[in-house]
């Protein structure tokens, strides 16, 4: 089981997460903004030292469907200044086949199984949290945002959701980094 967090980190959302995660010692693989972690270094420090896993999500959130290979591919080596490690998450779980090809070779390049919809404003807890339940097992990978948008929504799940697993004997791991 795999908790990841997208987006961050912020000061107003992320050392939330982290509290929260080390609660219920519950380890987690956080995707990051480049410029969010230019930005907010302690931040990302913190997540690396209480030994969560880290992943690039661009610099500037760019959805690939949007930009060149080229224009992609200066928006992951920019975050690389900021972000080691090989795992990547393409924001809005979109690139295209050009740009996956580039980069399979060289990361691992992480999807989800279930994406909570917590930065949607009709979020529903109940249904969010069912999902939850249902899907959770072992390779399962479940995707939240530390982010402003998806805040109000994640303070309520969150919690619910490390409940849940804390009852039902769940451990959530980091993401390990792909052997290259």
């Amino acid at each position: 089981m795999f908790l990841t967090f997208d987006d961050g980190p912020i000061p107003e959302v992320t050392p939330w997460v982290l509290d929260i995660l080390g609660q219920y010692n519950q380890k987690a693989t956080f995707f990051c903004v480049g410029e969010n972690v230019q930005k907010h270094q302690l931040i990302f420090n913190r997540i690396i030292e209480e030994g969560h896993s880290v992943g690039n999500h661009t610099f500037h959130h760019v959805d690939g469907w949007k930009k060149s290979v080229k224009e992609y591919q200066d928006e992951i080596e920019k975050t690389d200044k900021f972000v080691e490690g090989s795992l990547f998450r393409p924001p809005f779980g979109r690139m295209t086949p050009q740009q996956y090809n580039l980069l399979k070779k060289s990361r691992g390049v992480v999807y989800w199984t279930f994406l909570s919809g917590d930065f949607d404003p009709d979020f529903h807890v109940g249904k969010c949290l069912d999902e939850v339940e249902k899907l959770a097992s072992d390779g399962c990978i479940l995707v939240f945002h530390d982010s402003l948008k998806a805040q109000k929504n994640l303070r309520i799940i969150l919690p619910k959701v490390l409940e849940f697993f804390q009852k039902d004997g769940i451990q959530s791991l980091a993401l390990p980094q792909k052997s290259t």
